[in-house]
Order: structure tokens, then C-alpha cells, then sequence
């Protein structure tokens, strides 16, 4: 059949406006309904990230619709008795050319947003970041063979719109499954999303891709026809099960919403040396990067020029490469900080003090271990002492208002938290009064040396941060 007539006579090409219709509603409704045009394009902008989001809404959709008008075109098939017309004829030929416009519906469902999300976000895609579409492809042509075969068994006025809503309903409803945690994963809707700079890992796209294949394939078992059926039908079927089994036993052991990603894929871009500092090159503020070192070289210097004793990192990179569950901690040499997330609020002047902020919490380190979360009926006298001193180093690097903003909803749980908040700008008030440089950072050392004497033991197991307040803080 040629290719025009095959498309006159597809339910594909006459239910076209409608399917095409969601399609748009939901890329220029569903998908801007949060973000709107202009943070969208404004950063940070990674194309797997861009691809997920737009797939997101639509992989029910278009497996939902490649059933549907497959069960239609199969029994149709089977109306018009194509099997007696063309008894020498593959049965798969036929079914593969009577099937092309559903699975091209399919494909266009979800190729369509995906297209216009890159365009709108001016991205090219890299083959990592199409791995959802290409998944989710193969999907639709298995879902394309589940529907013809269906169509033979069924009457279609009513198998073609049931399997339709219950493919979608399904589909949709395995995202709410959280004992098994198997269907969240192997649904072909994928239940993981990828932040900037991440990817999924193979087995995350592959796994739902085995098992839909492996399902569509025994089903076109049972339905074909040969001398050695029963044989091929026990081999596809046992062959469903086993893969079936293996990949729900792996998915199992992924968590809600945490499949397996690879991360720290984004492009940086660097300047200067010692320290070296790198932004990611599509975060939406790699211009400032000139800006951003020299706010990190400025405040290094400051304080050391104050006495403090810095010990200034070889790199300082972006902690907007990595989510924060995945980014690798603060070293002495590397410091991770966020570059981006600051530079992006930087002050008419120019300046950014988000950036100083960050330097300072990875400079100034205790001889002891602190707390990682402070709570309510917390004794006050050692953080008085240890916000005392930050303070006083906020001031040498221009970043009290960051910081006193912080201790200020901190402070907001305890009962005289006001009056904790005016003792500690009290000592630093005292210590920046000192007349001389030395005397200054005799009081800043004392006072860090203070607070680690009256901080009370940590019970065994308890949780503490160590030295620096930390970049990863």
C-alpha cells in the first residue's frame, strides 16, 4: 500500500487534531504552569534535564494512544480479512506497515515536546541526554504490537478506547506505588529526574525498554502462526517471565523517585589559577566568572591580612555541577561553593555577597566539632562564642549581612533569641574595637578556643560537623 493511502485510511492521521491538540495544551500550559518562559531560558540549562521534563507528561499519553489506534488498525485487519486476501504475505510485513501510523503517532507524541522544548531552550541534545526519548520510542512500537494483537481477539469500537484509558490510567497510577517499588521504575514512565549536569544510567532507560519488549514479543508469539508455534509460544512466554522477574528484582532495590543517575556531566569553565575558579559554562552566570574569583581571591586575602589563617584551595568549583546528595565534600584543595546559585543575586554594584558569605564559612575553622543543626533547648554559651568570631570575620570580608540574616532565623527557635542575636554582635563588636591588628586576632583566635571549651561532649553515634563551617553547609 502506498504511503498516502496508508495514512487516508489510518485512525492516525483523523485523530491527528485531537492528540495533537494535548499535545500543545500540555507543552504550552502544563509545562510553563511553574516557570515561566523567562526562567525557563534563563538558566541553568542542561538538555537531559530539558528532555525529562518535556517527556514527563507525555509517556502515558503516547503509549496510551499508540494501544489504541493499533487495537483499531488490528481489527481492522481482521474485518477486512487481510489474512485470507494475502495468505503468502508475512504476517509481520502486514502488520508492520498497517501499524506505522500508530507507532508514528506515538513517536510524534513524544518527539514533539521534546523538539520544541530544546528550541525554546536554544540546547543541543548529546545521545546521553536522548536516552528517555529513545526508551520511550521503543515502548510505543511494543505497545504498537500488544494493540494490533488485541485487535484480533477484541471487538476494536471497544477494545480501542478501554486499552486506551486503561494503558494511561495505569501507566500514571504506577508512580504512586511504593510497596512494590518495582512498577515506579519498569512502568516506561520514568519515576527518577535528572538535575543539571546528570544523565541516566544505562540500566534506568534499559530495564522498562526489556520488559515492554519482552511482553509485546510473547504476545506476538501467541498470536503467530507456524508449524513450531507452541515451542516459540513457551520460549517468548518463559522468556517474559525471566526478564520480567531479573528486572523487577533490580528495580526493587532502587529508592522512590531514585533510579540510578550519573552525575557531573555539565561543561565548566575556568579562570585563574590558585585558585582556579570554575562555573558551569550553561548554569546562567558563567559571564560573571571574572566577577566570581575576584570576590573569592578579595575575601582570601582579607582574611589572611586580618590573621586568619586561611589555607587557600587550589580549585573552587560550582556546586551547581552536582546535586547536593551526589556532590563530593569540601577539601583543604578543593572547595565546592555555590557560584552560580550567588551569582545570580549579585547586588546592583556588581558585588556578591553570596560569594564572600560562602568563602568565609570555608575558611574560618575550629579546633573542634560543632553541631550540624542546632535545636531549641541547645546551650547558648559556646554559640555565642563560635558566632561571635564568624561574625567578627564576616565583617573583615563584607559579609555580615548574609550571615546576620542566617543567625537571625536560627536564633528564631530559641525563647531569647533576640537576646542571643545582641550578645553575639555585642563580642564582635568588641573585638573589631580592639585597637591593634594583633590584639584582634588574638581576640578572634581566644574567642574560637572559648567556644570549642564550653561546646558539651557529643553523645556517642551523635552528628557533628567538623572544622570549617563548610561550603556543603
Amino acid at each position: 500500500m502506498k504511503l498516502r493511502a496508508l495514512l487516508r485510511s489510518s485512525a492516525a492521521l483523523w485523530t491527528a487534531p485531537v492528540w495533537g491538540g494535548i499535545v500543545a495544551f500540555y507543552f504550552f500550559y502544563a509545562l510553563h504552569f511553574e516557570d515561566s518562559y523567562e526562567e525557563v531560558t534563563g538558566g541553568p540549562l542542561w538538555a537531559a534535564q530539558q528532555v525529562a521534563i518535556a517527556l514527563n507528561y507525555f509517556y502515558a499519553f503516547a503509549y496510551g494512544i499508540t494501544l489504541g489506534l493499533a487495537t483499531w488498525e488490528g481489527g481492522r485487519l481482521k474485518q477486512d480479512r487481510v489474512w485470507d486476501l494475502a495468505p503468502s504475505r508475512a504476517r509481520w510485513r502486514v502488520a508492520g506497515q498497517a501499524l506505522a501510523p500508530a507507532v508514528g503517532a506515538g513517536w510524534a507524541i513524544l518527539l514533539l515536546p521534546v523538539l520544541m522544548r530544546l528550541v525554546e531552550t536554544r540546547l543541543l541534545p548529546t545521545p546521553a541526554a536522548v536516552l528517555p526519548l529513545v526508551m520511550g520510542m521503543g515502548i510505543v512500537c511494543a505497545y504498537a504490537v500488544v494493540g494490533s494483537v488485541l485487535g484480533h481477539i477484541a471487538p476494536r469500537a471497544i477494545a480501542a478506547p478501554v486499552g486506551a484509558a486503561a494503558t494511561y490510567y495505569m501507566i500514571n497510577k504506577s508512580s504512586a506505588y511504593s510497596d512494590p517499588l518495582w512498577p515506579r521504575h519498569l512502568s516506561g514512565q520514568l519515576d527518577t529526574s535528572v538535575a543539571f549536569g546528570e544523565h541516566y544510567s544505562p540500566a534506568t532507560v534499559l530495564l522498562p525498554f526489556l520488559v515492554a519488549a519482552a511482553v509485546a514479543a510473547a504476545v506476538a508469539a501467541w498470536w503467530s502462526r507456524g508449524p513450531r508455534r507452541l515451542p516459540l509460544r513457551l520460549l517468548a512466554t518463559a522468556a517474559a517471565l525471566a526478564t520480567l522477574v531479573l528486572s523487577a528484582r533490580t528495580a526493587s532495590g532502587w529508592g522512590i523517585a531514585d533510579g540510578p543517575v550519573s552525575a557531573g556531566h555539565a561543561p565548566v569553565r575556568c579562570a585563574g589559577e590558585a585558585p582556579r575558579v570554575c562555573m558551569a559554562e550553561t548554569g546562567g552566570a558563567v559571564e560573571r566568572l571574572d566577577g566570581v574569583r575576584s570576590e573569592v581571591v578579595e575575601s582570601l586575602e582579607k582574611l589572611e591580612v586580618a590573621g586568619v589563617d586561611v589555607t587557600v584551595p587550589s580549585t573552587v568549583t560550582d556546586g551547581q555541577l552536582y546535586r547536593p546528595s551526589t556532590r563530593p565534600r569540601s577539601t583543604t584543595s578543593i572547595w565546592w561553593l555555590p557560584l552560580t546559585a550567588q551569582a545570580e543575586a549579585a547586588g546592583a554594584d556588581g558585588r556578591i555577597a553570596g560569594i564572600r558569605y560562602a568563602v568565609l564559612l570555608s575558611s574560618v575553622t575550629f579546633p573542634c566539632s560543632f553541631p550540624t543543626t542546632i535545636t531549641s533547648d541547645a546551650p547558648t554559651a559556646w554559640i555565642i562564642n563560635r558566632d561571635a568570631a564568624l561574625l567578627w570575620a564576616a565583617y573583615v570580608v563584607d559579609a555580615q549581612d548574609p550571615y546576620l540574616r542566617w543567625r537571625t532565623d536560627e536564633y528564631a527557635q530559641f525563647a531569647n533569641g533576640p537576646e542571643v542575636l545582641a550578645k553575639v554582635r555585642e563580642r564582635a563588636e568588641k573585638g573589631r574595637a580592639l585597637p591593634t591588628a594583633a590584639q584582634r586576632t588574638a581576640w578572634f583566635e581566644q574567642e574560637k578556643a572559648k567556644a570549642c571549651r564550653q561546646m558539651p561532649k557529643q553523645p556517642a553515634g551523635g552528628h557533628a560537623a567538623t572544622g570549617s563551617q563548610g561550603a556543603d553547609s
